[in-house]
C-alpha cells in the first residue's frame, strides 16, 4: 500500500482512536509525533491506535513516548497491538537474498527522515564490497528494494529514475534494531565500538534535527541516546554474531564505515585506530581542521571518502590513498586540487568545482600514457592558467564530466580543450563502459568553443561514432545547435540560458532517441512547439522560465509519448490555449513550482480531472539559481474523494496487510 500523506494520517489515527476527535492542543501534539513517526505507514498507524486505545486516559505525553519507544514497543509487542506490523516487516525482510538484505540494513546509517541519494547508497555499497558486480549491479538491487516498497522514492533524476531515497520510517525503526542485534552498527561513543562493522557519530551541538532515531539531540546527548539502545538490544540478543554479506558468521569485524553529521571534536583523533576503514563520509562534518586531515591521509584501505564545508585545501599526502576510487569534495571549500590526487591509480569519480595548476612533465606522465582511471570528473574549472585541457585529451575511461569555461580564444588552451571536448563525444576515444554525459557551463570569452575545432575535418564531430547520451549546455553559445543536432544518440538534452530560437527548437526535431528535454530561460513565449509528436521518444519535458508566458505546445499530426510535463514558473497562471493538455494521451503528471498560488493550483488540478489518465499534480522546489527543482516534503497531490479526504486514506482505512 502506498503511504499516505501527514494530513491524511491525521485523518486515519483519528478515526481508530476516537479520544483524539476532540482532542486538547496537548493530544494534538502528541498525536502529530505519532504521525511524523509512522511516516505515513497505513498499518504502523492503526497499530499504534491500537495501543493508544488500551491507555484509560491518554495524553498527549503518552502519545510521545509512545512514538519516541516504537521500535521497542514493536520488539515487546506485550498485547499483541504490532502483531501484523511485525509479520509484513519480517516477511519483506526475509524475502530478501543475503546481498540485498545486507543492502537494506545499511540504509540505517543515514537519520530517520533523511533523503539519500542513489548514487551515494550504490557507490558505497560499492566500496563496502556488498556488490558482486559495478555500479550497473548496485543500480539493481536499489531498484528492487524500490519496487518492493521497502524503500520509497523521493525524487527522480532527468531520466525518470530515483534521484534521492529513504527507508519507510517504520522501516527505519525495525532495521536500526536488527543491525545493532547483529552488530552491523552502532554509535562511535560505543565503548565495543571495534566489534562492529560501520559507526555512526551524530553531535549535532547547535541544533537538533527531527526525526532523526541516531541522536537527534545536542551533544551531551548525542551518544547516550544511540549507546542505550545498543545496549538494551545487545542484553537480548548476546548470542548473536557478527553480520557480513554473505550471513552471520562467528569472526567479529573492525569498523569499515564512519559516517559524521554535525561537529566531530576530538573524536577524529581515533581514526587512528579504525585504520581498516573503507569509507569515510564527513560530507556533513564540520571543524575539520590541518591536523584532522592528517589522520585521514593515514588510512591506506580507504576507498570512499567525502568531505564538509570547513576542509579548504588537500596536502600532497593524499597520495597516500592509493586504494581510493570515489572523493567527494563538492561541500568544502577548496578551490585547486594538488595534480597527486588526479594521479591517484584507482580513483575513478571526482566530484567538486576545482582547478588544475599547469601540469609538470613528470606528473602528466601517466596521462600521456593513458593510465588514468577516472570515470567521472563533475567538475573542472578551465581557466587561463588551468592545465586541464592537456591532461583531458589523455584520459580514457572518462564517461561522465562537467566543466566551467572561463577561458579566452587568445590562449593555446582554449584549442586544445575543443579538441579534447569533440574526441570526449566520439567513440574513437576509448571503450569506455555505458554512455557519456557532457555538461558545459560556458562564459562570454569562450562562446565559440563548441564550432571551434569544427574547422579541422580529421577532428570534427563525427555523427557515426558519436556515443554522447546526456548534454547539458549552460550560457550564450554560438553556433551551438550544429553540435548538438550532430549528437543522434541523445536521450537527455539540457539548455539553460542559450538564447533558444523557435528555428533552434525546430532543428532539435532530428533528435530521434530524445526522451528527456529541459528549456530554462528568462521567457519562452515567443518559441512555439506546434508538432511535439516529432519528437518521437519525448517522455519528459521540463520548461522553466522567470516570466509567466509559456510556449505554445501542441500534439500536431504524430501521436506524443510524453508521460511527465513540468511547466515551472513561480508567477504562472492556470492552463491555456496555448497548451492542449487532452492531446497528451499517455500524460501522466504535471509538474508546478512549488510557490505558485494556491488559486493556479485548484485550476490545474480541474484540468487533471477532466483529463482520461487524471495525472497528478507535483510540486516542486526550486534549489538553485540554474532551474533546479527537488520534490517537496507534500510531494504529490490527489484530488479528494467525495468524503473530503483522498482516495489513499479511503483504502487505507479498509485495512490492508501489504506493506
Amino acid at each position: 500500500m502506498r503511504t499516505l500523506s501527514a494530513e491524511d494520517s491525521t485523518v486515519l489515527l483519528k478515526k481508530k482512536v476516537s479520544l483524539l476527535g476532540g482532542s486538547s492542543p496537548d493530544l494534538e501534539d502528541g498525536s502529530a509525533a505519532i504521525v511524523h513517526k509512522c511516516d505515513g505507514h497505513p498499518l504502523a498507524l492503526v497499530s499504534v491506535a491500537n495501543h493508544l486505545l488500551g491507555e484509560s486516559e491518554l495524553t498527549g505525553k503518552f502519545c510521545k513516548d509512545t512514538s519516541s519507544c516504537l521500535g521497542s514497543h514493536m520488539d515487546k509487542n506485550t498485547h499483541g497491538d504490532f502483531t501484523k506490523l511485525r509479520q509484513v516487516l519480517v516477511n519483506n525482510y526475509s524475502s530478501l537474498s543475503g546481498g540485498l538484505k545486507t543492502c537494506l540494513l545499511y540504509t540505517s546509517l543515514f537519520p530517520n527522515g533523511r533523503p539519500v541519494s542513489r548514487k551515494t547508497l550504490t557507490r558505497r555499497w560499492l566500496a563496502e564490497g556488498y556488490i558482486d558486480g559495478d555500479l550497473e549491479a548496485a543500480d539493481k538491487n536499489f531498484k528492487e528494494l524500490i519496487d518492493r516498497n521497502i524503500i520509497q522514492s523521493i525524487d527522480e533524476s532527468n531520466d525518470g529514475k530515483s534521484k534521492t531515497c529513504k527507508p519507510h520510517g517504520i522501516m527505519h525503526q525495525f532495521m536500526l534494531h536488527k543491525s545493532m542485534s547483529c552488530n552491523f552498527v552502532t554509535s562511535f561513543g560505543d565503548k565495543n565500538r571495534r566489534r562492529f562493522r560501520h559507526l555512526v557519530m551524530e553531535n549535532h551541538t547547535n541544533y537538533t534535527t527531527p526525526g532523526m532515531d541516531h541522536a537527534a539531540v545536542p551533544t551531551s546527548r548525542s551518544h547516550n541516546r544511540l549507546h542505550n539502545l545498543v545496549t538494551s538490544v545487545k542484553e537480548k540478543f548476546a548470542n548473536i554474531s557478527t553480520f557480513t554479506n554473505t550471513g552471520l558468521v562467528c569472526k567479529q569485524l573492525r569498523p569499515r564505515s564512519l559516517t559524521i553529521f554535525g561537529g566531530a571534536g576530538e573524536a577524529v583523533s581515533d581514526l587512528t585506530s579504525c585504520e581498516l576503514l573503507r569509507v569515510l563520509d564527513l560530507k556533513e562534518c564540520v571543524g575539520l581542521n590541518e591536523e584532522h586531515l592528517g589522520y585521514i591521509y593515514k588510512l591506506l584501505h580507504l576507498k570512499y571518502l567525502t568531505l564538509g564545508s570547513s576542509v579548504c585545501n588537500l596536502s600532497v599526502e593524499m597520495e597516500r590513498l592509493h586504494c581510493l576510487e570515489t572523493l567527494d569534495v563538492r561541500n568544502t571549500q577548496i578551490e585547486t586540487l594538488p595534480v597527486e590526487v588526479i594521479n591517484l591509480p584507482h580513483l575513478a569519480h571526482l566530484f567538486g568545482k576545482i582547478k588544475l595548476n599547469k601540469i609538470s612533465s613528470k606528473n602528466g606522465k601517466k596521462f600521456m600514457q593513458g593510465k588514468s582511471n577516472l570515470q567521472t570528473l563533475a567538475g573542472v574549472v578551465v581557466d587561463s592558467n588551468s592545465g586541464f585541457p592537456e591532461l583531458m585529451v589523455h584520459m580514457k575511461k572518462l564517461t561522465k564530466i562537467k566543466l566551467w569555461c572561463e577561458i579566452s580564444s587568445t590562449y593555446r588552451n582554449y584549442t586544445i580543450l575543443s579538441e579534447a571536448i569533440h574526441r570526449f563525444v566520439q567513440a574513437g576515444m576509448g571503450n569506455p563502459v555505458g554512455d557519456r554525459s557532457l555538461s558545459l557551463h560556458i562564459n562570454d570569452c569562450s562562446k565559440d568553443l563548441l564550432h571551434h575545432h569544427q574547422v579541422d575535418n580529421t577532428t570534427a564531430t563525427s555523427t557515426k561514432h558519436v556515443c554522447v547520451s546526456s548534454l547539458k549546455l549552460q550560457g550564450s553559445l554560438s553556433q551551438f545547435i550544429q553540435f548538438v543536432t550532430s549528437l543522434r544518440g541523445l536521450k537527455e538534452l539540457c539548455l539553460t540560458s542559450t538564447n533558444l530560437t523557435r528555428d533552434d527548437l525546430s532543428t532539435l526535431f532530428t533528435l530521434k532517441l530524445l526522451v528527456y528535454l529541459k528549456l530554462v530561460e528568462v521567457h519562452l513565449a515567443v518559441i512555439d512547439i506546434l508538432n511535439l509528436g516529432n519528437f518521437r521518444s519525448l517522455q519528459r519535458l521540463r520548461l522553466v522560465v522567470q516570466e509567466p508566458g509559456l510556449p505554445t505546445i501542441q500534439q500536431g499530426a504524430l501521436l506524443s509519448p510524453l508521460v511527465s510535463l513540468q511547466l515551472l514558473c513561480k508567477d504562472l497562471l492556470g492552463p491555456s490555449d496555448h497548451l492542449q493538455m487532452k492531446s497528451f494521451g499517455r500524460l501522466q503528471e504535471i509538474a508546478l513550482d512549488s510557490m505558485v498560488s494556491k488559486e493556479t493550483i485548484e485550476l490545474w488540478e480541474n484540468e487533471a480531472r477532466m483529463h482520461p489518465k487524471r495525472p497528478r499534480i507535483l510540486l516542486l522546489k526550486r534549489v538553485g539559481p540554474a532551474g533546479k527543482y527537488v520534490a517537496t516534503d507534500q510531494g504529490s497531490l490527489e484530488l479528494p474523494m467525495p468524503c473530503g479526504c483522498s482516495e489513499r486514506c479511503c483504502h487505507a482505512d479498509q485495512g490492508s496487510p501489504e506493506a
